[in-house]
């Protein structure tokens, strides 16, 4: 390891992302008095809550509606968030319904999701009043290169249809509210960085946008293929679509959020979204994303399914941390700062590790993703250590020897669970001993490990 800077994990860069349709649902999930979900919110942050999905274009703004009605978002369903968010002190990343003023928009049995700029200005100009300075940002629209399907239907899309309408919304959302000018943000794209969502960016340009927005997933649930050991294994199309926003990103003069990710799409792989892998998985794309540029990352959910999301709930309650919430706080754990040069000389042991130099010390991460060797790590870094604690990240199964990649309960740090409410009591850090610049511990396998060096 050396004192070479490469890259930065600025604040609010772990947040998380939920359906729109979860803002109107009866019961409620988010509103100022769940103080179970607020807990497990301030537990990672304060960060970026991203308000989106395909329902966003599934939903109209009903100024006159009730509330907690499908296909309809209204005045009530903006107040129960907004409480929401400014209780946990994290800011919010507001998707809005451009697909619906299409041909063809989304039909659910009486549920039209028709809308126009008009509409969307007036729900913009409602949820800035709401928020405050709790809004980050909109997002107008969502996974636009895969319109066509099943809404635009029949019509003639592409990009260049997409920046017209995306800046006839806006200019009728500005024009309603200027203050949310800076706000604006875009495209969502799926999956074409470089055929959407940077070529975007060079077309409505800076003084229009604030944020490039990309979403990422590992690959499709639904195949066999899409299994624990694959998800654990390095991603090099992460790699490479992370240069060409990053580039693309810079050129435009904005920065880029992984806007919507997990492991698997398609709700995620179950059995694997779910499991112990989730927990080693998250680290590393967690710090994939912070070294490859990404200005932070949102990671979707919702519910209690078997598939992924961090913070499982169910009629309006939290059931439980899912193992993908332990590898989030792990990394949250951190710290914020300058990332460091690392290299680790592990053979064929499946490991990664990463340096955060804090304003407190510096913080080594370790992820031993092989399932059967323990790593002897001697550590040098480029300042001498004074002391160093260790946290370990693992999963223990009722009567189980050691740690299972498939297992989807018994993960802990340091011993210790995350309640729901959001409560965490982990046992005290193991202290190690180190001399001059270099130190040594073990990681077992199946974990990860957080060094805090001062």
């Amino acid at each position: 390891m050396t004192a070479t800077a490469a890259g930065m994990i600025p604040s609010a860069f772990a947040g998380l992302s939920y359906e729109k349709s979860k803002i109107n649902q009866n019961p409620y999930l988010f509103t100022g008095s769940n103080t179970n979900l607020i807990g497990m919110f301030k537990r990672l942050g304060p960060s970026i809550l991203r308000i989106g999905g395909n329902s966003v274009d599934r939903n109209t703004w009903a100024a006159s509606g009730a509330g907690q009605t499908t296909g309809q978002i209204a005045p009530a369903d903006v107040d129960a968030l907004a409480a929401f968010v400014q209780a946990a002190g994290w800011k919010c990343l507001y998707g809005i319904n451009l697909g619906g003023a299409g041909p063809n928009p989304y039909t659910s049995g009486s549920v039209v999701a028709a809308t126009t700029p008009v509409l969307a200005a007036d729900e913009v100009a409602y949820a800035y009043a709401k928020f405050g300075p709790s809004l980050m940002g909109f997002e107008i629209g969502n996974e636009c290169d895969l319109y066509g399907g099943s809404y635009f239907s029949g019509a003639a899309w592409d990009l260049a249809a997409f920046e017209s309408l995306w800046s006839t919304f806006r200019s009728a959302i500005v024009s309603r509210t200027p203050a949310v000018a800076p706000l604006c943000t875009g495209p969502a794209d799926a999956g074409h960085e470089s055929s959407w969502t940077v070529p975007f960016g060079q077309s409505v340009t800076k003084p229009n946008l604030s944020l490039l927005t990309q979403h990422y997933y590992r690959a499709n649930g639904a195949d066999t293929s899409s299994t624990a050991q694959f998800l654990i294994t390095p991603d090099s199309n992460l790699t490479s679509d992370l240069a060409t926003l990053n580039s693309g990103a810079k050129a435009v003069g904005v920065p880029f959020r992984m806007s919507e990710c997990n492991s698997f799409y398609n709700g995620g792989a179950n059995g694997v979204s779910d499991s112990y892998a989730s927990s080693l998985w998250v680290i590393d794309f967690l710090f994939d994303c912070a070294l490859g540029g990404s200005a932070g990352t949102n990671f979707h959910g919702g519910g209690n399914g078997a598939g992924y999301t961090p913070i499982a709930d169910s009629a309006g309650a939290v059931q439980e941390a899912r193992p993908e919430f332990y590898g989030i706080l792990l990394f949250t754990l951190a710290g914020v700062g300058t990332l460091y040069t690392t290299s680790l000389a592990a053979g064929s042991l499946n490991a990664t590790a990463y340096a955060v130099k804090t304003a407190s010390g510096l913080n080594l991460v370790v992820v031993n993703k092989d399932s059967t060797q323990n790593l002897k790590l001697t550590a040098q870094v480029p300042q001498t250590a004074a002391s160093a604690t260790l946290l370990q990240m693992t999963q223990l199964s009722s009567g189980a020897s050691g740690p299972n990649l498939m297992a989807t309960n018994g993960v802990t740090i340091q011993g210790a669970s995350v309640g729901t409410d959001g409560s965490f009591a982990p046992g005290a850090a193991y202290e190690l001993n180190p001399s001059g610049t270099s130190l040594s511990c073990y990681v077992p396998a199946l974990s990860a490990v957080l060094i805090q060096i001062t």
